[in-house]
């Protein structure tokens, strides 16, 4: 009779984080960070069809990477979710802790079972506040932890690279056409150092807008507003270096006078 293969306990989930790691790896990343009026989303998804950020309740919104279909069917149980909580007591009770503990319940269960693959996503479950400090972001990675993230953070295939360009960056207060222009900026980063283009068709942006005089926060960039914030920052940019040229020839005259 034939011995069975043993692989320790250890072992066994440190090949499952792996491939669950590489899985998520394959997607492009997406970055999600405060501004002053309230939380930013920026995709890299030139598809219109499949969202890797949507909305979930009144207040609360949603980004993914990795498998599609997975993530997908953890949307759709988060807006169950949501829905029933929120007709079951009060609107005021769904929330963004709430939900990430409900999905960490989920992916820890699915990676711990021997019996199935586990989800080869990363999910951030954002909430917006009546104020910056009253924001919450969680980061859930593919073994049900949470992580409370403040200011910034991104997922995905390259997201280490892009979190430490955001983390010396990122501040209090941004416009919203900073911050788009921040989100940009650390996606188009490769990990050799250089600097690619992202046109406007190749993001997906949305925001959760606590201006908004509507109960529902969310709402999505896209067309001629997104183009116009882009052009505003590509002006704004084009202002600094100008500014910056012009300098040193103001100093040289003041000291020649």
């Amino acid at each position: 009779m034939t011995t069975p293969f043993y692989v320790s306990p250890q072992q066994a989930m440190a090949d499952r984080a792996e491939y669950a790691r590489k899985g998520i790896a394959r997607g492009r990343s997406v970055v999600v960070l405060q501004y002053a009026d309230g939380i930013l989303f920026v995709a890299e998804n030139p598809s219109r069809a499949l969202h890797k950020v949507s909305e979930i309740y009144d207040r609360i919104a949603f980004a993914a990477v990795g498998k599609y279909n997975e993530f997908e069917n953890l949307r759709i149980g988060g807006v169950r979710y949501a829905d029933l909580r929120g007709y079951t007591y009060d609107r005021d009770d769904v929330t963004a802790r709430g939900l990430a503990n409900v999905y960490a319940q989920t992916l820890g269960t699915i990676f711990s079972s021997a019996a199935e693959k586990p989800y080869e996503v990363e999910l951030i479950v954002a909430e917006v506040g009546d104020g910056p400090e009253d924001d919450q972001i969680y980061r859930l990675p593919h073994d049900g932890s949470i992580v409370d993230e403040h200011g910034s953070v991104a997922v995905g295939g390259n997201a280490d690279q892009i979190s430490s360009y955001l983390d010396q960056r990122h501040q209090d207060g941004l416009t919203l056409a900073e911050a788009l222009k921040l989100a940009i900026e650390s996606l188009t980063r490769d990990n050799n150092g250089g600097e690619r283009s992202l046109t406007a068709e190749q993001l997906e942006v949305a925001l959760l807008d606590r201006t908004r005089p509507q109960q529902r926060k969310f709402k999505r960039v896209l067309g001629r507003q997104l183009s116009r914030l882009l052009e505003q920052e590509s002006a704004s940019a084009d202002s600094e270096a100008e500014t910056d040229a012009e300098t040193p020839a103001e100093e040289s005259s003041e000291t020649e006078e």
